[in-house]
């Protein structure tokens, strides 16, 4: 089992705020913002809409809440992982999806954050990043997801916009820029899909989808 090394890196606190239905994210100088995750969901929304009309409500929420419940548990043990701790492994299908992301995880070291809630004051928005580390040695903002197929990568556009939001938010709070994202996908009974891009790649299509927020949402 490989020893991560953690770098100590001092942020800003920031809490999570109901606000008029709304979860926000407050800084310690009162300003609120909404998560990336949230202004992204208008991306795809169309084709989700669409999904959730051709399955049916009930199995769709069927299918979201396994597929939350799938998440929350292998980035659990990937955190554990990366904090050099152990943790049981509760049954074979998690052990296989951690399995197969094991060789990829031992690329990383030199970690930073590790869910972590970050802020822009630029951008207006905050979030809670996966994973700032290095990734084959170039200081990264890795993401780590879980899917029942393949994607193509045409599907997570928001992925990378999620992650440049957060790439952005780590050098406004600490000076260091970082210019890699790493989308690493643990997918059901398939190899795993590691995807490569560039921050600035996606500042455009990020902005895009925050203005369009701010249009519709006032708090």
């Amino acid at each position: 089992m490989k020893h991560f090394n953690h770098v100590n890196i001092d942020l800003p606190s920031i809490k999570q705020v109901n606000l008029e239905s709304k979860r926000l994210y407050e800084t310690a100088t009162g300003n609120k913002y909404p998560s990336v995750t949230t202004v992204l969901s208008a991306h795809n929304k169309d084709a989700i809409v669409a999904w959730r009309k051709r399955v049916g409500n009930e199995e769709a929420n069927r299918i979201s809440v396994a597929a939350t419940r799938r998440g929350t548990k292998i980035h659990s043990i990937i955190e554990s992982y990366l904090k050099n701790e152990d943790r049981p492994i509760e049954n074979n299908l998690d052990l296989n999806r951690f399995f197969s992301l094991e060789p990829y995880l031992e690329n990383i070291d030199n970690i930073h954050v590790q869910e972590r809630p970050l802020y822009s004051d630029h951008l207006r928005l905050a979030g809670t990043v996966d994973c700032i580390a290095e990734y084959d040695g170039r200081l990264s903002v890795i993401d780590f997801k879980t899917a029942s197929k393949a994607k193509k990568k045409e599907w997570i556009h928001s992925y990378f916009m999620q992650c440049a939001a957060y790439a952005i938010m780590y050098e406004e709070r600490t000076k260091r820029p970082i210019t890699n994202l790493v989308v690493m996908i643990s997918v059901e009974d398939d190899a795993p899909q590691i995807f490569f891009e560039k921050r600035d790649n996606w500042v455009k299509d990020l902005l895009y989808y925050r203005d369009l927020y701010e249009q519709n949402n006032s708090y």
